[in-house]
């Protein structure tokens, strides 16, 4: 907003931002466990706020506890609202401190919502001559907007004038409380019109001008529609009353003296300490103060603090470098290279940082008409080779896995990786954020960082890195050092506060990026030959698959095209519409499909048409095209940092997802082969999160089952349907593996009728014996969702937390889901955990004993192995052994292992 000679006052919802504030923000703790990620979330943007609004004139207005005027009108008001969440109660008396102690005057007047107190003020200030800013997310507030007082939403950034409110509701902010009386409000409990809603009452508001007008006019209204607004009729009035803001309640100040006060510096600060914002409390004490706090976004900035960014073109500035660096108990370093693809990369720069502030960039390979000489890459490469593979120099990194597969390629082992930032912020809160560096600046700093394409450009005009301008190129790689370095004064205080997400990092995620970086550059072999034959056979039986479709609907269509099946399914076979997408068309979605393929044969063959393009397209074709020249192999990339559950994924290519249950996928895993002299080894952790389950609930028939070594789905078929087990068919063994992993997942009567198919009726006496025989499953069920509600997380047997912050949502599918993640997040992240200690495990193994043999894959449960033929058998007992001792459970870990020349065999 540009100050001008007319005066602003900004009024701030607070009761608005709490809840807003409640529900995006993670739950976070301060130093003694209590929560705080709403005060978090209300002073970031209370902070975003005094900074985007430099005026004098502000007040933050909070909802009075106890009952308003409006309940004496209608003693349901408000009747349905749950009460307010323990964990946001508590967070209020240290917020409200803390408005105070940043110089924000603060509002509550008894007996009086906060709305009627904005209203108030606003007008009153509009009579003043102010130009009036609302801060709120309450849609209410739209009948305030005049010429002179606007909305803001600080969430969004978007600004609402006049023009704003008739294009948002479709009515003038005159017509805004008729508008909200017509609707109702069924988190208010405010009676409405039935089944009216946002346009019917625009609409009738357009051609009535008012509620009275409708009113008078209600007999004119036709259908279901004009009968529910007759019907309703005597309680509109009553619903107009409880809509309006009441804009002459009692205020305990003018508008005008409501205006800021002087930071209580002491108190801000001990709050600060109290509440663990810590990123807050260094800017305090770095600044001379925040004065009236409405600086707050700019002294927050890196940029404030005197940051000094060096470029190193002499021997002699490197070899002052190189002695700062090997003095330093931890340094924080980063390359720039040639290519994003690890496997040909080459290093363009580097840059260090010791201390924030201060950092350098190295450039070795800058290539540009003007460049200006350099040091030679190979000779720097080969000084700091002692530095970087001495693995008693702690060194730090965002993502450092790339760049030690980079320095690799350059023939240096990188060792002594002892933190990485992204790996912090994963492991403190693996879904609170993205875990790159820009976003992590953002959340954590509240620094925006200097983007790639502000140095090299935007698409096709991109240049490669090593042409951008060394002058360019310094601030933005001396940046990324230095961040790094800040980031982790952060996040490793974050991180310190729990014991067990420490030891998590120390000893699971942070030694897991050396075996990573080993895996991928070990590759896999591809029989590229036998690919390019698979994918002829595909070719020949997408083209039958493609005839065969066109003679059932009798003419040709494209069965890539939704919107040409839609019209040959719908339109001419006329068969039935079981679900339509959100625009009200017919839906062609799998889920669609394959209920329809159970009757109807064109439908089963659109199926099996996407399946077999997607394996010609994804595999077959696509992975010879990803064989390195170099090395002849494919080299995926393993990610730590994706899945919340603390699962690995992986990409160019993604080995996570290659099909196995059909014979067109096995044939694929036929050709990931051995190279001559060698077998590949396949080793799989056998039913790990059924395991895990048994341990974790320590339900007694699951634990026996397990320790006798008994087939766990024929067990638990006999035990919940009643039989002998030598009487358990092959189809109540496949309905129980279904409830097993059914129950696991969450999965629901509905979800588990339709994987049967049974009636939901049936599916839930299923479960409901699977219960009675296995209680302690239930009330582990039982337990693990009321934890979660009460905490808003869950965690693995190892101490990694899982986040869950819809777990106490109003929006029921929200909330279930969230139930469900609740009951598999321990599992799959236990299951996760085990298999990464298996994998640091073997890898220590390896690398100390030396056997000629390699860890090449990790999918899922399973690792797989290239181990010399002479090798193969001691290999396998010692493999064995580390797997299944890789975590101590009350039943055994069993660890399934195969041989063969190919990956498809070795199962």
């Amino acid at each position: 907003m540009t100050q001008n000679k007319q005066k602003y006052l900004v009024l701030i919802d607070g009761s608005s931002f709490l809840f807003r504030a409640y529900h995006a923000v993670p739950p976070l703790t301060s130093p003694d466990g209590s929560p705080t990620n709403a005060i978090y979330g209300v002073a970031n943007m209370l902070r975003k706020l005094m900074a985007d609004h430099p005026t004098d004139y502000i007040g933050v207005i909070f909802d009075a506890p106890g009952k308003t005027f409006r309940h004496d009108l209608y003693d349901q008001y408000k009747a349905h609202r749950p009460p307010m969440p323990d964990d946001l109660r508590v967070q209020i008396e240290p917020l409200h401190r803390l408005i105070r102690a940043m110089g924000l005057p603060l509002i509550m007047q008894p007996d009086v919502e906060a709305d009627d107190v904005i209203g108030a003020f606003a007008k009153q200030a509009e009579r003043d001559g102010f130009q009036v800013v609302i801060s709120t997310g309450d849609k209410d507030m739209a009948q305030l907007v005049t010429e002179h007082i606007t909305l803001e939403n600080t969430m969004s950034g978007s600004r609402t004038d006049r023009q704003g409110v008739i294009e948002k509701f479709g009515v003038t902010p005159e017509q805004i409380i008729d508008y909200l009386a017509l609707m109702g409000d069924t988190v208010d409990n405010i009676p409405g019109v039935p089944k009216v809603g946002p346009k019917t009452a625009a609409k009738w508001l357009n051609e009535y001008q008012t509620l009275e007008r409708l009113i008078e006019c209600a007999d004119q209204i036709k259908g279901k529609v004009g009968e529910n607004l007759r019907n309703a009729l005597d309680q509109l009035p009553l619903s107009k009353q409880l809509t309006t803001i009441d804009c002459d309640v009692p205020l305990p100040c003018s508008a005008e003296e409501l205006k800021m006060n002087p930071v209580d510096q002491s108190e801000l600060k001990s709050m600060l300490v109290e509440l663990g914002f810590t990123s807050w409390l260094k800017i305090l004490e770095q600044s001379a103060g925040v004065g009236s706090g409405r600086d707050a976004k700019a002294v927050e900035s890196p940029q404030a603090i005197d940051a000094r960014y060096e470029t190193i073109l002499t021997e002699h500035d490197f070899e002052r470098w190189l002695e700062r660096l090997d003095k330093a108990d931890l340094f924080a370093f980063d390359t720039e290279t040639t290519s994003l693809d690890y496997c040909r990369a080459e290093v363009v720069g580097i840059s260090f940082a010791v201390e924030a502030g201060h950092a350098a960039y190295l450039p070795v390979a800058h290539d540009y008409s003007d460049a200006p000489e350099q040091l030679d890459r190979s000779a720097v490469l080969e000084k700091m080779r002692p530095l970087l593979e001495n693995p008693n120099k702690a060194k730090l990194g965002q993502n450092l896995k790339y760049d030690a597969n980079v320095l690799a390629n350059h023939g240096i082992e990188l060792r002594g990786i002892a933190h990485d930032t992204m790996l912090e912020s994963y492991v403190l809160n693996s879904n609170a954020t993205k875990h790159n560096m820009d976003d992590l600046a953002k959340t954590y700093l509240n620094y925006t960082t200097i983007h790639y394409e502000d140095v090299a450009g935007k698409g096709a005009k991109q240049i490669p890195f090593q042409e951008v301008a060394i002058e360019q190129a310094t601030p933005y790689a001396a940046e990324d050092a230095d961040i790094t370095l800040r980031l982790h004064e952060v996040l490793s205080k974050k991180l310190d506060q729990n014991p067990s997400l420490v030891q998590l990092y120390r000893e699971i995620e942070i030694p897991l990026v050396e075996v990573l970086s080993r895996i991928e550059r070990n590759g896999v072999l591809l029989d590229t030959e036998m690919l390019a034959r698979q994918s002829q056979e595909l070719a020949a039986q997408i083209a039958s698959i493609e005839q065969h479709a066109h003679d059932l609907a009798g003419q040709a269509f494209n069965l890539g095209s939704p919107k040409q099946i839609q019209s040959i399914i719908y339109d001419k076979l006329n068969l039935p519409v079981l679900k339509k997408t959100p625009t009200g068309q017919p839906s062609t979605d799998e889920s669609v499909l394959q209920e329809l393929a159970a009757d109807y044969p064109l439908p089963r063959l659109i199926l099996e048409h996407r399946t077999t393009s997607k394996l010609k397209s994804t595999y077959t074709d696509k992975l010879p095209q990803q064989v390195n020249p170099k090395t002849g192999r494919v080299h995926t990339s393993y990610h730590q940092a994706v899945a919340a559950t603390g699962r690995l994924s992986s990409s160019d290519p993604n080995l996570q997802n290659i099909p196995i249950r059909s014979p067109e996928g096995r044939r694929i895993r036929q050709a990931f082969i051995a190279p001559p002299g060698y077998v590949l080894v396949a080793a799989d952790y056998s039913q790990i999160e059924l395991r895990i389950m048994a341990h974790l609930s320590g339900d007694a028939g699951l634990l026996a089952a397990f320790k006798q070594g008994q087939d766990i789905h024929s067990a638990t078929a006999a035990e919940v349907f009643g039989v002998e087990p030598e009487q358990v068919t092959a189809d109540l063994r496949r309905s129980a593996k279904a409830i097993n992993f059914g129950l696991i997942y969450g999965m629901s009567s509905f979800g588990l009728a339709q994987q049967l198919g049974l009636t939901r009726g049936q599916a839930q006496s299923y479960i409901d014996m699977y219960f009675a025989r296995y209680p302690g499953v239930k009330a582990f069920m039982d337990n693990i969702r009321e934890l979660a509600k009460n905490q808003g997380y869950v965690e693995t047997l190892f101490g990694r937390r899982l986040y869950l912050p819809e777990i106490n949502s109003r929006n029921p599918a929200r909330r279930q889901y969230a139930e469900r993640t609740a009951i598999n997040a321990p599992m799959q992240g236990t299951a996760a955990d085990i298999i990464k200690r298996a994998m640091i495990a073997c890898d220590r193994w390896l690398q100390t004993d030396s056997p000629d043999a390699r860890m090449i894959m990790q999918v899922h449960d399973e690792l797989v192995f290239e181990i010399a033929e002479s090798a193969v058998s001691n290999c396998i007992e010692r493999l064995r052994d580390l797997m299944s001792s890789a975590a101590t459970l009350d039943v055994p870990l069993i660890v399934d292992i195969g041989t063969g020349l190919n990956w498809d065999e070795a199962h």
